[in-house]
């Protein structure tokens, strides 16, 4: 592979050269450091990666497109089921309490926690229903051998929708609320519970088997540029276009096309200040406030990870602390530490600081276990003076820590490390 321009002017010169005796072979630029690459005809169970910063360029998982559409149809039946049917159900004080997805929505937004409601039904619901509708109806389309014009946008969309559609988080959530609410009473597991369970599942098998360079060379070729023409690389879709279209329409996905992301440093370091204020009182206030008898009791994260550990659920404790403690804070002092290094021009470990930005970018969702959590117990746990478990202030804040490092993570561009490292800034 030779090197090519890793800003702007990419020359296909040398891909079509390569073309004429590899027709499987691609000229693209890694979304992670710029460079300009081929990305060969892949073997089943084979991945390119980036010869510069080892970023994953493509995936040949060995199925095709029919089988991540049945695990598609499949996932999308189970998840409906899911929201129809109760998750859990409470047996204590004489009573039975259940709770669908859709309960503790209704009680957060009740009680004034219209944000906390937004966020477990984005999260919980809208967002991996449209994911997986919008990826059945791409799927059905190339099935059936139709083109329409939205293919590319919708396929566009469902990437966007997948790192917001947490059915796996919210089972995690589940199965620490589960562990608290033993404590107090009898629960069971309602058909609901074991459908979103299955469901998750799917999801995370789509993950695996899904090659979305194959579903993007079904929707369209990967190259819109003239042989000899200078391009650049649409980061959604991988397509190469022109470069004079700069600021223009991916004439495959529809989306923005851009050299470099426009005042990515800029809208970080803003989102990062942000969740840093929030960080504090996120950790401080009560994400819970528990009434038992008259007595009243403020958790806050820690609180909730000291009861679970002293329950004995220790595996549950390990997991909640790294993700809501110790990955939120990962994130801001990564990209603090981004946006410094690129501030002074450091060459020193840009591939570990590439790699690093893709893993906090994965890995941030996950942080939305306690909001998981809290949603249940306040949908279940309401027996009046007995018993009664309302939502913190803690909560709304530690919600919007997550939510303002996700976006950070992905509004920053890490390309603008290897161009400040080579003095392209």
């Amino acid at each position: 592979m030779s090197r090519a321009k890793s800003r702007a002017g990419l020359s296909i010169a040398a891909y079509t050269r390569r073309c004429e005796t590899d027709s499987g072979a691609a000229w693209t630029a890694c979304p992670d450091c710029g460079l300009g690459q081929f990305v060969p005809a892949l073997a089943a169970g084979h991945l390119a990666a980036c010869r510069r910063c080892r970023g994953t360029l493509a995936v040949n998982t060995g199925y095709g497109l029919d089988a991540v559409l049945a695990m598609t149809l499949t996932a999308l039946v189970l998840l409906l089921f899911a929201v129809l049917s109760p998750l859990l159900s409470l047996h204590a004080f004489g009573e039975i309490r259940q709770n669908w997805i859709y309960s503790g929505v209704g009680e957060l937004w009740r009680s004034g926690f219209g944000f906390l409601a937004a966020i477990v039904a984005s999260f919980s619901i809208a967002a991996p229903l449209a994911y997986l509708g919008l990826l059945a109806a791409v799927l059905s389309a190339l099935a059936l051998g139709a083109h329409p014009t939205w293919l590319g946008p919708a396929f566009r969309w469902t990437q966007f929708l997948r790192s917001w559609a947490m059915p796996e988080i919210y089972v995690v959530g589940g199965f620490v609320a589960y562990s608290r609410l033993q404590k107090i009473a009898i629960v069971d597991v309602g058909s609901g519970g074991w459908a979103i369970i299955a469901a998750a599942l799917a999801f995370l098998a789509i993950d695996a088997i899904i090659d979305r360079r194959a579903v993007w060379r079904a929707i369209g070729p990967d190259t819109g540029a003239s042989p000899g023409e200078a391009a650049i690389a649409c980061l959604d879709c991988g397509l190469l276009a022109p470069a004079t279209g700069d600021g223009e329409s991916c004439p495959r996905c529809g989306a923005r096309l851009r050299h470099r992301k426009p005042q990515a440093q800029a809208r970080t370091a803003a989102l990062v200040l942000a969740a840093a204020m929030l960080y504090i009182p996120a950790n401080l206030l009560p994400v819970l406030t528990v009434e038992r008898y008259g007595r009243v009791e403020h958790d806050t994260i820690m609180a909730g990870i000291r009861e679970l550990a002293h329950i004995g659920a220790w595996p549950l404790a390990v997991v909640v602390f790294l993700a809501s403690i110790v990955v939120p804070l990962i994130k801001l002092l990564s990209l603090t530490g981004f946006m410094a290094a690129e501030m002074s021009g450091s060459p020193r470990w840009l591939v570990a600081r590439t790699r690093l930005h893709d893993i906090v970018n994965n890995i941030g969702r996950w942080s939305n276990i306690d909001v998981f959590m809290a949603s249940i117990l306040v949908a279940l746990v309401q027996f009046g003076i007995l018993t009664n478990v309302a939502a913190g202030a803690g909560g709304t804040c530690f919600a919007a820590v997550v939510l303002l490092t996700m976006i950070a993570s992905r509004c920053y561009d890490p390309r603008l490390m290897w161009d400040a490292a080579e003095g392209k800034r």
